[in-house]
């Protein structure tokens, strides 16, 4: 008898912050491919979002975009007022959009403004998401962040630091909330091959083949590594794993 794994996401809505980038974007496809509905959280980059929306509804799926500035929490509610009102209640939230870090050696200069973008932002959009959550009996948080956190690199000071301290408040969160259904994990996604990389000054030819030759898989991550993780952790076929965080490295933290 074949068995399927089943993702119950037909019924659902899913809010993908930072989704017209390269990691938001596939796990909003892949989200959509699931059955659920989706709404494009974007900064910026306005017309990365409509093409990540228009892609779906050509594929008969439902999405919207919204405009999202982490950097303000006083306007999340909104946001998810905006969502609700399109698609529904948000059932699914995946916390990817970061702020782009420095790899400058001096950046702990930047540490307020980074927690403020990648750690309060983040928690203040999951803290107004989860009373339709406890209201459902049944939620999925994920929060993307970076493999830095284990394993230092030279410069990023601010941003490892932020991306610490919401990988903690998401531990606390899967502890609080997993009695009301609602289970929270973090992906930390390696090297990631994207059109523009918040990694760019190490993603050259020779550092991806230097990094490719380090991996036990011989190659490094690729968005739609993290976006298949992300689907799974985020659906009602992840009926059990809450509180843990799964690195997308290719087993390179095992290498020294």
């Amino acid at each position: 008898m074949e068995v399927v794994m089943e993702t119950g996401l037909s019924d659902k809505v899913a809010l993908v912050t930072g989704a017209s980038g390269a990691i938001g974007k596939a796990t909003a496809l892949h989200l959509a491919a699931e059955g659920a509905s989706v709404a494009v959280s974007w900064h910026s980059n306005h017309d990365g979002a409509k093409d990540v929306v228009e892609a779906i509804t050509r594929a008969g799926g439902q999405a919207c975009a919204v405009q999202l500035d982490h950097g303000d929490p006083t306007t999340v509610q909104g946001v998810l007022d905006e969502v609700t009102e399109r698609l529904g209640p948000v059932s699914v939230l995946v916390a990817n959009a970061v702020q782009c870090p420095s790899f400058d050696a001096d950046e702990i200069d930047g540490l307020s403004t980074s927690l403020a973008v990648n750690t309060v932002g983040p928690a203040a959009l999951i803290d107004a998401a989860l009373p339709a959550m406890r209201a459902a009996g049944w939620g999925r948080i994920v929060v993307v962040s970076t493999d830095i956190v284990e394993q230092p690199m030279a410069g990023p000071i601010a941003y490892a630091t932020a991306k610490g301290a919401l990988e903690t408040a998401a531990r606390v969160l899967a502890v609080r909330e997993a009695c009301h259904g609602i289970l929270t994990n973090i992906v930390r996604p390696g090297f990631t091959l994207t059109e523009k990389a918040l990694n760019a000054p190490f993603l050259g030819p020779e550092a991806i083949a230097a990094e490719s030759r380090k991996t036990p898989t011989g190659r490094i991550c690729t968005p739609q590594d993290v976006a298949t993780a992300i689907t799974y952790l985020a659906s009602a076929a992840n009926g059990h794993v809450n509180g843990q965080t799964l690195s997308l490295a290719g087993g390179r933290e095992l290498v020294r």
